[in-house]
């Protein structure tokens, strides 16, 4: 906001000072006091795009070093097994937290930009809404929530997820207003939350119906084999399982983890 008000303020003394004082005619002293206001604009955006980039980047490293290190550590417990799988999970959780709340810690930084760019407060906020959500700090993502964008799939998921969690009117709404904006091919997994979220209040055809919207725009295994299950009336069997991370990640579901019972040796044990 103060580099409009900056440029602003040169180009109108600029003028002003040719018209009145520099004798220029009317017409040049309103082009050199545009001009001019012009060259503060994108001299001072340029400047603050460079010292913008700098923090994000450091925040992006911060996580994907993060999450390179979780990977190494995963990666060994596949050639060797932690003995115990409950543990080796706090332990990710635990890591996880660690590289998140760094990164959030990062993002203070940004905070004597937020006069000089309209947008750059709400962009920080909704990065930190997403950190905040990988932790499942629910509370400071609600927090956060009214003050966010949601400019991605990814994004509006996590605001229709919290809507549904706390029982807020208007999902249908804003469901609406954010597969608008998606590019052919986009938002399997905002298609598959809002059919979901339809699932769980028992309006299959609202469900089936948002589905067959989505199999016309993108191809995905997960979309056609639920509107299999809901097209023979099978609801129970819906499963959105099939999206992955991307699907667990809004903590509406906790992934099912298969485990297998020892065996013994062939025949009675004694």
């Amino acid at each position: 906001m103060l580099t409009i008000i900056l440029s602003a303020c040169t180009g109108l003394v600029l003028g002003c000072g040719l018209y009145w004082g520099g004798g220029v005619h009317g017409g040049w002293s309103i082009f050199w006091g545009v001009l001019a206001g012009g060259l503060v604009q994108g001299g001072s955006a340029w400047f603050l795009r460079g010292r913008i980039k700098r923090l994000m980047d450091g925040v992006q490293g911060t996580l994907l070093a993060g999450q390179k290190k979780l990977q190494a550590k995963v990666n060994q417990w596949q050639i060797r097994p932690p003995g115990s799988i409950k543990q080796a999970q706090i332990e990710i959780e635990r890591e996880q937290r660690g590289f998140l709340q760094q990164a959030l810690g990062q993002t203070d930084a940004f905070a004597p930009y937020y006069r000089w760019s309209p947008l750059l407060k709400r962009q920080v906020n909704t990065l930190k809404m997403q950190l905040h959500y990988q932790m499942k700090d629910y509370a400071a993502v609600d927090r956060l929530m009214p003050s966010c964008l949601f400019l991605d799939p990814m994004t509006a998921c996590m605001r229709l997820a919290r809507m549904y969690v706390r029982k807020e009117e208007g999902i249908d709404k804003v469901f609406g207003k954010q597969v608008a904006r998606l590019r052919y091919g986009q938002g399997a997994v905002l298609y598959s939350l809002y059919a979901w979220i339809a699932v769980q209040r028992n309006d299959i055809d609202l469900a089936h119906q948002t589905l067959l919207r989505a199999a016309a725009k993108m191809e995905n295994e997960t979309i056609k084999r639920n509107i299999e299950h809901l097209a023979n009336n099978r609801p129970r069997q819906f499963s959105n399982a099939g999206l992955g991370d991307e699907w667990y990640a809004l903590g509406l579901e906790e992934p099912r983890v298969k485990t297998q019972r020892p065996r013994g040796p062939a025949g009675r044990p004694f």
